[in-house]
């Protein structure tokens, strides 16, 4: 139940950031993200960088992040939106920690799959094997891509 709870949480965090972005609230924003220590990787070409224009206030863009849906593994939290009149489809992957975002991962026009990473010890009577499990445990979808194709990429926790 305690990781039910983190996950909950941390889905509300994300939630509170997305609103706090639409309505342009710099003092929200910047009691949920970790300022100067936010960890940023980005993929999708230099125009679409509107988040990180907005949030370093080099530009106040008219973008809108709107998520369709918001998943959440553990401090993972997953949220995923279209702007359909730019054919524009992103994806973001936040960290949270303490109540505070301290890292995104940011796609677009990208497909993600994200996979869980463990690892399992098998035994026989001669030697002990360690084996690498994947497991995808979220998949992005891309609608209205009209059959365009795009890159895709593995994220794994």
């Amino acid at each position: 139940m305690e990781k039910e709870l983190e996950e909950t949480l941390n889905k509300g965090v994300v939630r509170a950031l997305y609103a706090a972005l639409n309505r342009r609230d710099a003092k929200a924003i910047q009691k949920i993200v970790a300022g100067d220590d936010l960890e940023w990787w980005f993929h999708g070409p230099p125009s679409h960088q509107f988040l990180k224009r907005f949030l370093t206030g080099e530009q106040d863009s008219t973008f809108r992040f709107v998520p369709r849906s918001i998943s959440a593994f553990g401090p993972t939290v997953l949220a995923e939106g279209f702007d359909q009149s730019r054919s524009i489809a992103w994806v973001h992957a936040w960290t949270v920690a303490d109540g505070i975002i301290t890292q995104v991962r940011e796609y677009f026009n990208t497909s993600v799959t994200v996979t869980r990473v463990g690892v399992t010890d098998q035994s026989d009577c001669s030697a002990a094997v360690s084996r690498v499990n994947y497991h995808s445990i979220w998949e992005s979808s891309l609608p209205g891509r009209g059959g365009k194709s795009v890159p895709g990429l593995v994220l794994a926790i």
